[in-house]
């Protein structure tokens, strides 16, 4: 009897341990998006936090953490305790230019996080003003061989910075930065002619393209975007060139599998909402939705993309 009643007890504590584990999350989630308010990351972040507060039965609740090109926001949550309640809206930022940029390393992109879902990519754009005499891709390569240029950005290291030395360098031409901080300063300067050139968020330049106030040359996603399919891709031009911006879930390092499984779910049903993907469209943004293991090799290949291009540009930061 007492070797029975032990059983029968083990069994109930067994059953209401994995049925605590099955119930994630019990309390609310804090996403911390390391950019501020307004930005296309924090937008795109509200988006899906408030579809995956409906899936997994809790709050999201937004904290807005700025600074340090996204480092200060990542740093907290690679530092946060690892039971998946404080996640990271990651971006090629915090996990891929930072960490090659910086001189001073705050967190390791790898090590220190748990990688939950690549959520969208979100392309770039190189658009000028519409008094620069060129048309195409190839018109403005002619025209940096004859005459100096210069492309404004939204400052240095950012992935637009970035996005022009690549094109410097597979074009084998030479333009000059001119960084901003950021991309609302560096459009006005480029909309009143100050500076000729822009690579931009796509979402930050499309209301100025549609307009007429800027001329866009190419998209820097390999294929044109759906929503300005009149657009090349500068790799119709430049074969091979990409550079996009993208948006993805982290957890710290060590976060137990189950809250993983668990926001990976919930941000693969948020994505399939046709609602939030009507949102993403307005964007220009394309879903992904991956699985943890899809998004770490992503990490991977995106680091291992962007250094030597952070190296040949000579671009460190403190």
């Amino acid at each position: 009897m007492i070797t029975r009643r032990v059983l029968l007890g083990t069994a109930l504590a067994l059953g209401l341990a994995g049925t605590a584990a099955a119930e994630f999350p019990e309390r609310s989630v804090t996403l911390v998006i390391p950019f501020a308010a307004g930005g296309s990351t924090d937008v795109v972040g509200r988006i899906v936090a408030e579809r995956m507060s409906q899936e997994l039965g809790q709050q999201i609740v937004v904290q807005n953490v700025g600074g340090a090109g996204g480092s200060l926001g990542a740093q907290q949550v690679a530092a946060a305790d690892a039971d998946g309640y404080t996640i990271l809206m990651g971006t090629v930022a915090t996990h891929a230019l930072n960490p090659l940029i910086l001189k001073q390393k705050p967190y390791d992109p790898v090590a220190d996080f748990a990688p939950v879902s690549l959520l969208v990519l979100v392309p770039n754009v190189l658009a000028v003003n519409p008094e620069l005499p060129v048309n195409t891709v190839q018109e403005l390569i002619d025209l940096a061989k004859t005459e100096p240029l210069a492309y404004a950005s939204s400052g240095n290291g950012t992935p637009l910075h970035l996005s022009g030395e690549l094109f410097k360098s597979m074009a084998g031409i030479e333009i000059d930065h001119i960084p901003y901080k950021g991309s609302g300063p560096a459009l006005t300067d480029v909309l009143g002619n100050q500076v000729p050139i822009i690579f931009d968020n796509l979402p930050s330049a499309s209301s100025h393209i549609s307009s007429g106030k800027l001329r866009a040359l190419g998209v820097t996603t390999a294929e044109r975007a759906a929503s300005f399919p009149d657009v090349p891709a500068i790799a119709e031009t430049l074969p091979g060139y990409e550079t996009y911006s993208w948006n993805a879930l982290f957890a710290p390092a060590g976060t137990p599998p189950e809250a993983i499984e668990a926001l990976a779910n919930a941000a693969k049903a948020a994505m399939a909402d046709p609602a939030v993907a009507e949102r993403m469209a307005e964007f220009s943004a394309t879903i992904v939705a991956s699985t943890p293991e899809e998004l770490a090799e992503h990490v991977k290949t995106e680091m291992a993309k962007w250094e030597p291009v952070v190296k040949d540009a000579n671009v460190s930061m403190d």
